[in-house]
């Protein structure tokens, strides 16, 4: 007999997880959260919420520089990645607490411990002080994130090479960084580091950085790149890596060698689904560890479900809270729910992209008529007031409906930015059109009123 019996139980606490727990147990089931590390996930404690947290000192860092008023006494100041760390340190212990909090008020049953399937609906958990524990419940969610892929070549325990949960750890300074991955990942941490001064080389499989985007936004951000000083490889693949006392030497199969101080391993990720009894009840991962799931997010057993990064793309924090939310009422009985596929990415290198709907290359393709509104930040007063003046704002648009289409942005704020066009653009026609932007009042002087440009300059090339 169980140790516990429950409605639902949710293995994971990052947002996949919460969005699912919080969602079920605000409807009155009763639900039992697993989490083997600590509450938050991934999210809080090694990924979005620290790398995002120490991007904002150092960009404060390199404002404080670039302000004229400070100018001449900020050039002596000095700070390392482990004086930045401390400023996320309260920022991850906030979140934590308040998560917890969450699960406590909700009537949530933690568990702390790795949790393994015993059977379709019964799962152990394993404790940290060694007790087991066994749940019988009617309904799984497997929330339990994705790590860093680590191909076998590379020693992950050399001082000298890092992945993304332990770069932020790094103690040593550094004044060199080869960054093998030009993913949002590696691109990030490529603007951190090289506003920090460290000399960078970022070293890309593909032919252009970040491909699925927009392509002006990509030559935007390898010129940005470019003009800070990142040297850019692309089209390159590893051969080896070998860690030294004093460095570490990437080599790649076109004969190049790259030797720097640290190497950041930033290619790939693999989904958190091992060791968990999964195969034993019919639900096997692909080779990099994500489970199979339906369009309405059930696995291969219809009452096991999966969300956030174990399902792969698209890997956001913020299309895990929805999936999470998603499958907790379709549990409820909601059958005529349907998943929100239009999802913002929001990638945080300096300055910001964010994008939401189709970009040209896929409207061209799919002969769709559409013309371009832009504005460049350097002409709004804001940007000007702030000095943050690289960056545009981008609206595709149909010719004949003025249908807002997809929007490309990049410059400060971006990931903010983006959520005012995103709330016109999923209104219902007629609503979802650039004449919004024109006809409405945006305070001056904002970056908001980027949209009111953009879509007067759009318009202006119809008629």
């Amino acid at each position: 007999m169980a140790d516990v019996t429950c409605d639902i139980v949710v293995i994971g606490t990052g947002p996949g997880g919460e969005g699912a727990a919080m969602q079920a147990a605000k409807h009155g089931k009763r639900v039992a959260v697993i989490e083997r590390a600590k509450i938050g996930g991934n999210c809080t404690h090694t990924a979005t919420i620290p790398s995002k947290a120490l991007r904002h000192a150092i960009s404060d860092m390199v404002q404080i520089r670039n302000n004229p008023l400070f100018r001449s006494r900020a050039t002596s100041l000095e700070f390392t990645v482990r004086d930045l760390r401390r400023a996320t340190n309260s920022v991850i212990n906030q979140q934590m607490l308040m998560r917890t909090t969450f699960y406590e008020r909700n009537d949530c049953h933690l568990f702390q411990g790795n949790a393994r399937f015993l059977g379709p609906n019964e799962i152990e958990v394993v404790e940290d002080d060694g007790g087991r524990k066994t749940i019988e419940a009617a309904y799984f969610v497997i929330a339990t994130g994705s790590r860093p892929y680590h191909p076998h070549f590379v020693d992950f325990n050399h001082p000298r090479i890092f992945d993304s949960d332990t770069i932020l750890k790094i103690d040593e300074e550094i004044k060199t960084l080869t960054i093998y991955g030009a993913g949002v990942i590696g691109c990030e941490y490529a603007s951190m580091f090289r506003n920090m001064g460290v000399r960078i080389n970022l070293i890309n499989t593909r032919d252009k950085l970040l491909d699925y985007l927009d392509e002006e936004i990509i030559d935007a951000l390898s010129y940005q790149f470019r003009e800070k000083g990142v040297v850019i490889r692309n089209l390159e693949e590893v051969d080896s890596v070998e860690g030294h006392s004093d460095g570490v030497v990437l080599a790649c199969k076109s004969g190049k060698r790259f030797k720097t101080d640290a190497l950041l391993w930033a290619a790939g990720r693999t989904g958190n689904s091992n060791d968990m009894g999964l195969e034993a009840i019919g639900v096997t991962p692909n080779s990099r560890g994500n489970i199979e799931v339906t369009e309405t997010l059930q696995t291969a057993q219809p009452h096991i479900y999966a969300v956030g990064d174990v399902i792969g793309m698209p890997a956001l924090a913020s299309a895990a809270y929805m999936q999470g939310r998603f499958v907790s009422m379709h549990i409820l009985g909601e059958k005529d729910l349907t998943m929100i596929r239009d999802i913002p990415t929001g990638i945080y290198t300096s300055p910001e992209i964010s994008s939401l709907g189709k970009t040209e290359r896929e409207l061209t393709n799919a002969k769709v008529p559409y013309e371009i509104g832009y504005s460049h930040f350097k002409n709004l007063a804001r940007a000007q007031i702030s000095n943050q003046t690289a960056g545009m704002l981008k609206i595709l648009f149909h010719c004949e409906t003025l249908e807002i289409l997809g929007i490309h942005c990049f410059g400060a704020n971006a990931s903010e930015i983006i959520h005012i066009g995103q709330a016109i653009m999923m209104q219902p026609p007629p609503n979802n059109t650039i004449r919004y932007f024109i006809n409405t009042t945006f305070n001056y002087p904002t970056m908001a009123e980027a949209y009111r440009v953009a879509a007067l300059n759009g318009l202006n090339r119809l008629f």
